[in-house]
C-alpha cells in the first residue's frame, strides 16, 4: 500500500472570504434602515452648532453714537462762555484783587450793564452757619417788609396785617404770608402755640431785635424805614443781602454795609463781595471796613 497523504486545509481564507461576502450583506440592510428612519423622522439627530459671537445691531450702534455727542453737549454747556457784556466789563477787573470798601463799591456801578437801575447786592461768607437777624439800614433800600402785629393798637401800628387769635390758627396751617411779627408782651403765651412755626424761619418775636414791645407804632415804623433781615443761606455759611440802589450815592452804600458788619460782627466774617444785579462780582478788603 502506498503512504496516505494528508492534506492540511488553511481555514483562514475562507474566513476573509466569508467576511468578504458578509459585509456586503449588512449594508443594504443599513441603508434600508437609514431610509426607514429618515421617513418616520426617528433619530434624526441636528448637527451640533457652535455659538455664534454677539454682534452689535445697527439700532445699538446708534444709540451709543447719540449718547456720545449727548455728553459732549452737556461738558460743552458747562464750559459755556459768559456773555459778551460779561466779558467787557470783567475785562478791566483784577478778580484776584481785594478793593477797599470805597472803590469797590465804584467798580460795581462801573461794571453793572442793566438798562435799569439794579441793586447793590452783596454775598457775605461767614465762618460758621446759623447767623440771622435784623439790621436797621441808614439808607433805606426801599424793600418793604410784610410786617403782622398782634396786641393793644395793631390796628394803629401801621402794620400790613392785624393779628388775633384766628390769624394764629392760620400761621399754624401756613396759610399766612409775612417777612415780620411784632407783639405786645401780653401775647407772647398765645403765640407760643405757632412758636414751632415761627421759630425755624426767625420770626419769633425777641425782645433782643425790638419785635416784643409795647409801643408797635414805633416799632412797626422803625422796620418799615429800613430794617432788614439777613441770615445765612439753610445749607451753606453765605448771607446774600441787598443793601441800596446803584443810583445812590456811594457813600450811602458804604455807610450800609458798614451798619451791617457791625451788626453781624466783624469776627463772624470770612469774605465779602459786591455784585450788581447783572455784572462781575468785586472783592473787598475786609481791612477797609
Amino acid at each position: 500500500m502506498g503512504k496516505t497523504k494528508t492534506k492540511l486545509i488553511d481555514d483562514s481564507l475562507p474566513q476573509d472570504q466569508e467576511v468578504k461576502k458578509e459585509a456586503p450583506k449588512s449594508k443594504p440592510k443599513d441603508e434600508l434602515v437609514e431610509k426607514l428612519k429618515a421617513e418616520l423622522g426617528i433619530g434624526a439627530e441636528e448637527p451640533q452648532r457652535k455659538p455664534e459671537p454677539k454682534t452689535v445691531t445697527s439700532s445699538e450702534t446708534k444709540q451709543k453714537e447719540e449718547k456720545k455727542p449727548a455728553k459732549q453737549k452737556t461738558q460743552a454747556e458747562k464750559s459755556k462762555p459768559r456773555s459778551k457784556k460779561y466779558q467787557e466789563a470783567v475785562k478791566d477787573l483784577d478778580k484776584s484783587k481785594t478793593y477797599p470798601l470805597t472803590e469797590a463799591i465804584e467798580l460795581t456801578k462801573k461794571f453793572s450793564y442793566t438798562k435799569f437801575n439794579g441793586t447793590l447786592e452783596a454775598h457775605i461768607n461767614t465762618h460758621h452757619a446759623g447767623i440771622r437777624g435784623l439790621v436797621s439800614l441808614p439808607f433805606a433800600t426801599g424793600k418793604k417788609l410784610t410786617i403782622l402785629a398782634f396786641g393793644k393798637g395793631a390796628d394803629q401800628s401801621g402794620a400790613d396785617l392785624v393779628g388775633d387769635e384766628a390769624t394764629i390758627e392760620e400761621v399754624s396751617k401756613g396759610k399766612i404770608n409775612f417777612d415780620l411779627v411784632v407783639t405786645t408782651p401780653e401775647w407772647m403765651p398765645k403765640l407760643a402755640k405757632v412758636a414751632k412755626n415761627l421759630g425755624p424761619r426767625g420770626l419769633m418775636p425777641n425782645p433782643k431785635n425790638g419785635t416784643i414791645t409795647d409801643d408797635l407804632k414805633k416799632a412797626v415804623g422803625s422796620f418799615q424805614a429800613g430794617k432788614t433781615e439777613f441770615k445765612t443761606e439753610s445749607k451753606a455759611a453765605v448771607i446774600h443781602i441787598g443793601l441800596g440802589k446803584l443810583n445812590q450815592p456811594t457813600q450811602e452804600l458804604a455807610a450800609n454795609i458798614k451798619t451791617l458788619f457791625m451788626t453781624i460782627g466783624k469776627t463772624k466774617v470770612k469774605k465779602l463781595s459786591l455784585t450788581p444785579t447783572m455784572g462781575p462780582s468785586v472783592k473787598v478788603d475786609l481791612a477797609s471796613i
